[in-house]
C-alpha cells in the first residue's frame, strides 16, 4: 500500500523538511497538517499521501482511519545542471535538484497485552529446597 512520485522538482533536504512532520502519524492527521503547513513540499506530500490512502482503501478494502505513515522515502532524483552568465565570459553553475518520494501506508494494529506469566523457581533451587528439608 504505497504511492511513488518520481523527478518532483524539489530539493530532497526541503522534502525531507515536511515529511519529518507527518512521518508515523495516522493518515487523517497527517493530511490536515500537511493541508495547513505554508511550504511548497506541503502541498506536494499531501498528493502523494492521499494517493497511497486511496490505494489502500480502492486496491486492499482498507479502511481510511485505520491507516497510518508507514514510511516516507525521500530520495535524490537527476540533477539539472543549468548555468547563469557573469562578466568576463564566465558562468555560475545552478543545480535544479529533483526528488522521489515513496510513502507506505500500513494499518495501526492493535496491541494486545500478553499475560503476566509468573516465575518459577529455577531446577537448581528446587533440588536445594529438597534437600535441606
Amino acid at each position: 500500500m504505497k504511492a511513488i512520485l518520481r523527478y518532483k522538482l524539489i530539493s530532497p533536504k526541503k522534502a525531507n523538511l515536511i515529511a519529518d512532520l507527518v512521518r508515523n502519524q495516522k493518515v487523517t492527521d497527517a493530511l490536515n497538517t500537511l493541508k495547513f503547513t505554508p511550504k511548497k513540499g506541503a502541498a506536494i506530500l499531501h498528493k502523494v499521501v492521499k494517493s497511497a490512502a486511496a490505494n489502500a482503501e480502492t486496491n486492499f478494502k482498507q479502511n481510511m482511519d485505520d491507516l497510518y505513515i508507514k514510511e516516507i522515502i525521500v530520495t535524490q532524483g537527476p540533477m539539472y545542471k543549468r548555468h547563469i552568465p557573469i562578466s568576463r565570459g564566465r558562468a555560475h553553475p545552478i543545480l535544479k535538484r529533483s526528488s522521489h518520494i515513496t510513502v507506505t501506508v500500513g494499518v495501526q494494529e492493535e496491541k494486545k497485552e500478553a499475560p503476566v506469566k509468573k516465575e518459577e523457581p529455577k531446577k537448581e533451587e528446587k533440588a536445594e529446597k529438597k534437600t535441606k528439608s
